[in-house]
């Protein structure tokens, strides 16, 4: 007879399928929630991750888990063979209406791949108190994963704006690597 109790680990383990079915789920509530609910888990989240493993690191275990999200955000929402504009402008509107964020690209060079995008009302860090920092590392992973989807090709993004350091939007300097 099977231990009912043992323990798995299953659910660690990233896969787009075990988001589940968020509608069968919260009937009654629905798909949306406040934005302090989702900031509660992730600055609780980056403030374990920092005493255990210091600043540094936490950042990198939120850009690697932003990166994964947006891969797998890539290929499950988005068309990834449709020209640049079409997926800018899909990304945009996905983006909106998730309210992520309001998309801007400032700038692209066709040449290199390296790029400029600003995301306004942002969802990690918009109204935050001023710290001089910029804070949405696990939007630069995010940002990295999804472009890296689309192009195949490995980018690092790094935020250089942020609504923490004072800025009104976020700005994210993206550059193809390797």
């Amino acid at each position: 007879m099977a231990n009912i109790f043992q323990k798995t680990e299953t659910h660690n383990i990233f896969s787009w399928d075990n988001l589940g079915n968020i509608m069968e789920g919260r009937g009654d509530l629905g798909e949306e929630m406040p934005v302090l609910v989702y900031r509660l888990m992730q600055y609780t989240m980056l403030d374990v991750l920092t005493k255990a493993h210091g600043s540094e690191q936490a950042n990198e275990y939120f850009r690697q888990a932003g990166f994964l999200a947006g891969v797998e955000f890539a290929k499950n929402t988005l068309d990834l063979k449709v020209d640049l504009d079409a997926f800018v402008a899909n990304l945009q509107k996905a983006l909106q209406d998730l309210k992520i964020g309001i998309l801007r690209m400032e700038a692209f060079d066709a040449e290199t791949g390296n790029l400029v995008m600003t995301v306004g009302q942002d969802l990690d860090c918009s109204g935050l108190p001023v710290t001089n920092e910029n804070v949405c590392n696990y939007d630069e992973g995010f940002i990295a994963g999804i472009l890296e989807a689309y192009t195949g090709k490995k980018y690092v993004v790094r935020e250089v704006d942020c609504w923490a350091s004072g800025d009104r939007v976020c700005r994210f300097k993206g550059e193809v690597v390797g």
